[in-house]
C-alpha cells in the first residue's frame, strides 16, 4: 500500500523532461564520481575545495535551476533512474521527496556530524525516524527595519505583534506617503513561518496517517491579525521584490521586512544605497506567548536512491556542510550556515553591508538561531499547498474577501489533493 502511494504521490508531478543529470561511477583508478546538482553561489568553488582535498571522490557540479524547478527535475530524472547522487532540495520539500522514493536514508553514516547542528536544525532533515540529508543553511526569523527613517519618525522597535500594529499606526500618521510592512499575499513560506510562530502545526504523520491542520486555529489567528492591517490601510498588501516594491523601498517607504537572516543579501540587492541604514530586532511576538521565531527557507544536501556510492555521497554532503573550509566560503557568500560552529564563524566577521552600522548585529542574529521552533513537519504535497495559498491569497486581496477564508480554501485544496492520490487522511 505504501508503495503505491508513494508511486503515486504527485507533489512534484507534471516536470518537462531534464535527464541531463545522471549517477557517477567508478573508474578503474578506484576513484569515485560523484553527480550533484546544487543552485546558490559559492557552491563551484565549495566543490573545487572538495575535489582538491578528496582525490579518491571527485563531484561533477550542475546547477539544475531554483528550489522549485530543481526539485521538479530531480523527481523527473529519479523516476527515469539517472538522478544524481547528491542534491539540494529545500527542508519544505524533504517529506515529498521521501514519499516519492528519490531520497536515500543516510542514518547509517551521519552520526560523525549529528552534533555539529541543534537538535531543531537536525530535525529539518529527518522523517519518520531516518535521516534523509545534510543541512546546509538556516534562515531563523527577524524583523529588518530601517533604522534611519524609525529615527526620522520618532518610532520605537515593537516587541510583540500587538506593538507592531500600533507602530503602523503611528507610520500612517506622521507619514501617510509610508508602510510599516508589506503583506505579500504569495509568499507562502513566511506565512508558515509566522503561523508557526503562533504554534501552528500545518502536517503530522503518524503510523501512516497524515493530520493537516493548515486551518488551524493559530493560522486563523495569524490570518485575522494581518487581515485587520490590511483592512485599517496600516499595511501594504502587495507582491514583494517588484519593481514598484523596490522602488518602495529605495523611497524609504518601506519601514519593516518580517522576514529571515538571508534577507539583509536580498535587500542589499535591491536598495544598495541604504547600506547603514538599516538593523534587525527579534521578530516581534504574541502577547504572552513564547518568543521563539520559526526557520523561514533552507537547504540540505541528500543523497538519492540512484546513487550506486551512498557512502562516498553522504562523505561529500557532510564535508560540504561541516568542514571549516566549506562554511567560510558559504559566510562569504552570505548564507548563513546551518552548523554550529559555522555559525559561530560567522558572528565573528562583520555584519551584512546592509546593517553596517549594527554593532548588535550578530548578537540578536544568534539568539535568534539558538530560539527556533521545534516539531516542524511539511507535507507530502508543499508544491500544491503553496500554489493554493498563493492563488487564494491573491484573490482574498484582490476581491476583499478575507484571508481566514483563503487559509480555509487552501486546507480544503491540500487535503482533497492527497485523499485523492491514496494518502490516510485523519480528521
Amino acid at each position: 500500500m505504501y508503495r503505491r502511494i508513494r508511486a503515486r504521490a504527485v507533489a512534484l508531478m507534471g516536470a518537462a523532461a531534464f535527464l541531463a543529470g545522471c549517477s557517477g561511477g567508478q573508474a578503474e583508478d578506484g576513484v569515485v564520481t560523484l553527480d550533484y546538482w546544487c543552485w546558490s553561489q559559492s557552491m563551484s568553488e565549495k566543490v573545487e575545495a572538495f575535489n582538491e582535498a578528496h582525490p579518491d571522490i571527485q563531484v561533477r557540479h550542475t546547477d539544475a535551476g531554483g528550489g522549485g524547478d530543481s526539485s521538479t527535475k530531480l523527481l523527473t530524472a529519479s523516476r527515469a533512474g539517472n538522478a544524481p547522487d547528491v542534491s539540494c532540495v529545500e527542508y519544505q520539500t524533504i517529506p515529498a521527496m521521501v514519499v516519492s522514493d528519490v531520497l536515500a536514508d543516510i542514518s547509517e553514516y551521519t552520526g560523525p556530524v549529528e552534533d555539529a547542528f541543534s537538535p531543531e536544525t537536525w530535525q529539518t532533515t529527518r522523517f519518520d525516524g531516518q535521516v534523509y540529508g545534510i543541512p546546509q543553511d538556516v534562515g531563523p526569523m527577524v524583523m529588518l527595519y530601517n533604522q534611519r527613517r524609525f529615527d526620522e519618525l520618532g518610532l520605537e522597535v515593537p516587541r510583540t505583534w500587538e506593538e507592531f500594529a500600533e507602530v503602523a499606526a503611528d507610520v500612517r500618521e506622521r507619514d501617510p506617503s509610508s508602510y510599516l510592512a508589506t503583506f505579500g499575499p504569495t509568499e507562502f513560506g513566511n506565512f508558515a513561518g509566522l503561523a508557526q510562530q503562533a504554534g501552528a502545526s500545518w502536517w503530522s504523520v503518524e503510523d501512516r496517517q497524515w493530520t493537516v491542520g493548515i486551518d488551524d486555529e493559530p493560522t486563523l489567528r495569524v490570518a485575522e491579525y494581518w487581515q485587520g492591517l490590511i483592512d485599517q490601510d496600516l499595511i501594504m498588501p502587495e507582491p514583494l521584490l517588484t519593481p514598484e516594491w523596490n522602488n518602495r523601498v529605495n523611497q524609504g517607504e518601506i519601514l519593516t521586512w518580517p522576514s529571515a537572516l538571508w534577507a539583509p543579501g536580498v535587500l542589499f540587492g535591491v536598495a544598495e544605497r541604504q547600506a547603514g541604514d538599516w538593523a534587525i530586532a527579534p521578530l516581534p511576538h504574541w502577547e504572552g506567548g513564547s518568543q521563539d521565531v520559526a526557520l523561514q527557507g533552507g537547504t540540505a544536501l541528500t543523497v538519492t536512491k540512484n546513487s550506486e556510492h551512498p557512502r562516498e555521497a553522504a562523505e561529500f554532503a557532510m564535508w560540504m556542510n561541516t568542514d571549516e573550509t566549506a562554511y567560510t566560503m558559504q559566510i562569504a557568500a552570505g548564507q548563513y550556515p546551518a552548523a554550529i560552529a559555522g555559525q559561530q564563524a560567522a558572528a565573528q566577521g562583520p555584519p551584512p553591508e546592509l546593517m553596517a552600522n549594527q554593532e548588535d548585529y550578530w548578537q540578536v542574529a544568534t539568539e535568534a538561531a539558538a530560539n527556533t521552533v521545534s516539531g516542524i513537519t511539511w507535507g507530502p504535497n508543499v508544491n500544491t499547498a503553496s500554489d493554493a495559498f498563493g492563488d487564494a491569497m491573491t484573490a482574498a486581496v484582490r476581491d476583499g474577501t478575507g484571508l481566514p477564508r483563503a487559509i480555509r480554501g487552501t486546507q480544503d485544496t491540500v487535503v482533497g489533493e492527497m485523499e485523492r492520490v491514496g494518502f490516510d487522511v485523519v480528521e
